[in-house]
């Protein structure tokens, strides 16, 4: 693997942008392809300063300060330009951006962030296909299987914002699913603790627990087929899978849900042609943290999603 010195050394002055952030975190961004460990390294032996002073990993940068970064050598494999799929897939689905705040409409099948088996997930895409934004931070996650709506903030008063918001559970958020089985009542509302464990793979596991954490979701009927039935679903908490895990949990998982339904039922709706999560996070609405005004988006169901229904 090559390795190659990263620039030379570079003095940046903190800007609204970065004003907050950890300084690991803060040099991350600024060092890519440079391995985690070292960038701890560099900052134990004083290599990096803050206002000609040394400072630890977890200092909040101020506005105003003036970093050093030393040269360091970079891992060459993290620049890899994305698949072109991805990037073309990408670049038609953004439902709205301004100077603030991209709104996506998230593909299934690609992770939010890169990791071991992909380099590049949506985040480090967007940056390739605008290499002149300063600031591009993802607000909130969506599972690798799941579509619809993704918010991406422009700069960091944007992402404190929209992250208070979710803090607070004041953004409205709706999704669409497909259930298994018929479901005679219009509207269920499951209140169930939820626990997530994480194992020895690094794969995430939630369970509902009486030790888990409170976890509220309400679904509300759609549309009534043979053997499934459509809903909404509007999660009042934001635990890992909780739409995913309280659908289980009232005896209805998600279609196409590999983890969370039977071995009976996905390969039932796999033989009948959904070869996905039946889960698409439709609608986002809630207070634009910097112009004060109720913004709304909607991502459009995905085209399979529809031609699956049309065949049931």
């Amino acid at each position: 693997m090559k390795t190659q010195l990263h620039e030379q050394v570079r003095y940046i002055e903190v800007d609204d942008n970065v004003e907050g952030q950890r300084l690991d975190n803060f040099l991350m961004a600024q060092l890519k392809g440079v391995p985690k460990g070292h960038i701890y390294k560099i900052i134990r032996r004083g290599e990096v300063r803050v206002n000609k002073g040394r400072v630890k990993n977890v200092y909040r940068l101020k506005l105003k300060d003036k970093v050093r970064i030393p040269p360091v050598k970079m891992d060459e494999k993290k620049t890899i330009t994305p698949a072109k799929w991805i990037v073309n897939r990408i670049e038609e689905r953004v439902l709205f951006e301004d100077a603030d705040l991209l709104v996506l409409n998230k593909p299934s099948g690609v992770a939010v962030h890169g990791g071991t088996a992909n380099s590049h997930g949506i985040i480090e895409t967007l940056r390739f296909l605008r290499p002149d934004e300063r600031f591009l931070e993802l607000v909130h996650r969506l599972d690798k299987a799941t579509s619809g709506c993704l918010l991406i903030a422009k700069n960091r008063k944007m992402l404190n914002g929209l992250q208070t918001l979710l803090r607070n559970r004041t953004v409205k958020k709706t999704y669409t699913a497909l259930l298994c089985g018929v479901i005679h009542q219009k509207s269920i509302t499951v209140n169930a603790p939820l626990e997530k464990r994480t194992l020895e793979s690094g794969e995430h596991r939630v369970r509902v627990h009486p030790e888990g954490k409170k976890s509220e979701t309400v679904y509300e009927k759609l549309t009534q087929y043979k053997r499934a039935t459509l809903v909404s679903a509007s999660p009042k908490t934001g635990r890992t899978h909780q739409i995913r895990v309280h659908a289980k949990h009232f005896g209805h998982p998600i279609a196409g849900d590999e983890r969370y339904s039977t071995e009976t039922q996905y390969k039932s709706y796999r033989q009948a042609g959904l070869k996905r999560l039946f889960l698409h996070a439709s609608k986002l609405s809630f207070i634009h943290p910097l112009s004060a005004k109720r913004v709304r988006f909607e991502a459009p169901l995905d085209a399979e999603l529809e031609t699956f229904l049309n065949q049931l």
